[in-house]
């Protein structure tokens, strides 16, 4: 081992022998440093996991959906004005589009039309319209039963698919097939149960019924046609542009749109709704860690005050040792590797808990459980050094300068 090893080597073992000779004081000494890299894990491990779940949930749908919306701005809100897409925009698109598969309609009850019944039970729920080929566009398979098929649609058929959590709200004993829910005052059969997708952020994914889009239709009635929302798959991803540039020629076209005047529509993919939650959440997890960083800077004043006093405390050990041979190098080294592995050892603590306390707040409020990735750990320890070299520093170079007559001397 070399000579700059050994004493590398021998300044760790002497600082990892002070920690333990001095516990509790290193414990408050290093508390600041816990306390920062906790909140900072925490915080990290909570966004990370809900921005994973957020991804895979997007990864299902692929990213050659296309969804198109209406769109007033607000300005035309205030004046009561909405921009409608209506059904005959979709067969249009439907027809005239080319490259494009699982095209379907989706429209949401509202009001009475979203309260369901079953034997004294009653609960309000998401009730959508939508067609057959939604099954394959989101990737919503049966736990039981079965999805509705074209026949069901054309038919408007009063057929209802459930998610999960119904069952739970009306108390739906045995098997639910074939049971009766009344939905806005109409019978419906159940015909299927889909998977369960469980929370997000106490948001409950599975509390919806699917329903024909003509038999949502039919339960709406009324003289105003419902706005809907065109959702479809783009059959070549690299055809996207060219599709999204089709749809927007038919519905300017549709909606008697002058030039210059602003869409009153908006085309989204999966993809573009993706990087829009992943940079929401990734500025989000920046701005939290730099907020709670600041404690570690805090942390770091407490550790070159305590290193401060250690250097008082010690002058006549650090003169003996001077008078022994050892070089100002020699004393720089030994305080500066005893702050850097206070820190690192309020680093280590700070990881361990900050995982837990993410694990914790993940599971109170029902989000994804914590995922701590591998650059939130290097960066917290990289940091957690970088603040015992430059807090540390100044004890350190204290110490070197000592004169070792005067240390000697010193009582």
């Amino acid at each position: 081992m070399s000579s700059f090893f050994f004493k590398v080597y021998e300044s760790t073992r002497a600082a990892a022998l002070s920690v333990k000779a001095h516990g509790f004081r290193s414990f408050l000494t290093t508390l600041g440093i816990i306390i920062g890299v906790t909140s900072v894990i925490a915080v990290v491990s909570v966004m990370q996991g809900l921005s994973g779940s957020i991804t895979k949930q997007f990864d299902g749908m692929g990213t050659n959906v296309l969804n198109v919306n209406s769109f007033t701005p607000k300005k035309e809100r205030l004046q009561g004005k909405n921009a409608k897409l209506n059904y005959n925009d979709f067969l249009e698109i439907k027809y005239k589009v080319s490259g494009i598969s699982n095209i379907t309609p989706t429209v949401m009850a509202m009001g009475q039309n979203s309260v369901v019944q079953y034997k004294g039970e009653s609960t309000t729920t998401q009730v959508t319209g939508t067609g057959s080929s939604y099954q394959m566009l989101y990737g919503v398979y049966p736990e039981q039963g079965r999805f509705f098929n074209v026949s069901d649609d054309k038919s408007r058929r009063r057929v209802a698919v459930l998610g999960p959590s119904i069952l739970d709200k009306l108390e739906i004993k045995g098997d639910p097939l074939g049971q009766y829910l009344m939905i806005g005052g109409e019978w419906f059969k159940v015909i299927g149960v889909l998977e369960k997708r469980g929370k997000i952020f106490g948001f409950d994914q599975d509390n919806y019924i699917l329903l024909p889009y003509s038999t949502t239709q039919a339960l709406l009635g009324g003289a105003e046609e419902p706005d809907i929302m065109i959702s479809m798959q783009v059959d070549d991803a690299n055809q996207i542009d060219g599709v999204k540039q089709v749809i927007t020629n038919i519905l300017r076209r549709n909606h008697n749109l002058a030039e210059g005047q602003n869409n009153d529509f908006k085309i989204s993919t999966a993809e573009q709704m993706l990087e829009t939650v992943n940079n929401l959440t990734s500025t989000t997890t920046m701005v939290l860690s730099g907020v709670v960083g600041i404690s570690l800077l805090v942390g770091g004043i407490g550790i070159m005050n305590i290193m401060l006093v250690s250097v008082t405390e010690r002058t006549r050990e650090i003169g003996i040792q001077k008078a022994l041979g050892a070089t100002r190098f020699d004393i720089l080294m030994q305080f500066l590797i005893e702050a850097i592995f206070l820190c690192l050892l309020g680093g280590v603590i700070g990881l361990a808990l900050g995982y837990g306390a993410g694990a914790l707040v993940s599971s109170l409020i029902e989000l994804p459980a914590a995922t701590v990735p591998g650059w939130a750990i290097a960066l917290s320890l990289g940091f957690s050094a970088g603040v015992g070299v430059i807090f540390g520093i100044i004890p350190a170079a204290k110490a070197a300068n000592l004169d070792p007559i005067d240390a000697l001397r010193y009582e």
